[in-house]
């Protein structure tokens, strides 16, 4: 019978450092060739957008789909279906909203295991909402932080996450006046931009003493986050997914410029299996698209830490979704 998972079910059940190990051990296995991710298949519709996503990991036993959706004016809702490969049992239906942020941050801190950093880290942050909250909270999870910066558009929204994250994380954190000055002169950026133009909300120029920089904001072709320049001084750009460079307007343009040769780009999955070595030094660029790989990961956790319990409704129906404002 499958199991409806909510929300509210969903929330707190996972901890950050859980969560990076498990996407570790995920693209391990996909090092190994245990697993099938498809690209994103995106449709555009007059009043918004659908994309899915489908993966499958044989050793773990389960496959995934997540479907999100936006409505113009009415924000997105994200579903996670998943399946058992041994018979193709529906397992469950599963609230997206929670797996794709705690997914994102993750990543970001797979990445970041694989960066060392000696002593306190600073930070910059560009933008206030779950991902960039969950970025942080990753970042937290394998360094140990010094100063913080966050920057967002708008002035209450940047000063309410340095509160909140401040208390949080039992670090400072500080609202910034400009990307300029949450950015410049720290060791980890993390971009998770809402911003949808193609003109670059991060300049390259302003990373002078940047070793790791997480990009996670942009998810679309027709949009850039980080300038060219961003891959250019770059020493290693690491995708989450090879499907991000067709995915990603950053990436497209740096390839196309000739600012980001093969020869200094990596899978994350590379990199956790060891196949390609992370400099000593210089700047490493993280660029995560997502992948149903990362769902089924968590998601497949969720299942197994809450699928049993005899509350938890069942049925034909997933019932209503958590709705948000749109956020890639």
């Amino acid at each position: 019978m499958t199991v409806m998972l909510g929300y509210e079910t969903l929330r707190g059940a996972l901890l950050m450092k859980e969560a990076i190990d498990l996407l570790e051990r995920a693209f391990a296995r996909e090092s190994a060739g245990a697993t099938v991710v498809s690209p994103k298949f995106v449709t555009d519709f007059p009043s918004g957008a659908m994309r899915i996503l489908f993966a499958a990991d044989e050793h773990a036993g389960y496959a995934a789909i997540k479907a999100y959706h936006n409505v113009k004016g009415a924000g997105g809702r994200y579903v996670v279906s998943l399946y058992s490969l041994k018979d193709g049992e529906l397992l469950a239906w599963l609230d997206g909203q929670i797996i794709t942020d705690l997914r994102t941050g993750a990543c970001s801190g797979v990445i970041a295991r694989k960066v060392p950093i000696r002593g306190s880290v600073s930070v910059g942050v560009i933008g206030s909402g779950n991902q960039a909250r969950t970025q942080l909270a990753a970042l937290a999870a394998v360094y140990r932080l010094g100063a913080v910066a966050v920057f967002s558009p708008t002035a209450a929204h940047r000063e309410l996450f340095a509160r909140e994250m401040s208390r949080s994380l039992d670090v400072a954190v500080t609202p910034a006046a400009s990307i300029e000055a949450a950015v410049r002169g720290k060791q980890v950026v993390a971009s998770a931009s809402r911003a949808r133009t193609a003109e670059p909300v991060l300049r390259g120029a302003w990373l002078d003493e940047c070793r790791l920089l997480c990009a996670v904001g942009n998810t679309r072709k027709q949009y850039c986050e980080a300038d060219i320049d961003c891959f250019r001084n770059a020493r290693l750009t690491v995708v989450d997914t090879p499907h991000a460079l067709e995915e990603a307007g950053e990436l497209r343009q740096a390839v196309e410029s000739g600012a980001l040769p093969e020869a200094r780009r990596a899978t994350l999955e590379q990199v956790v299996a060891g196949s390609v070595r992370v400099p000593n030094e210089g700047m490493i660029v993280f660029k995560s698209v997502g992948s149903a790989l990362q769902d089924l990961a968590l998601a497949s956790r969720y299942y197994e830490k809450l699928g049993s319990r005899p509350e938890l409704p069942r049925g034909d129906g997933v019932g209503r979704l958590r709705q948000r404002p749109w956020a890639a």
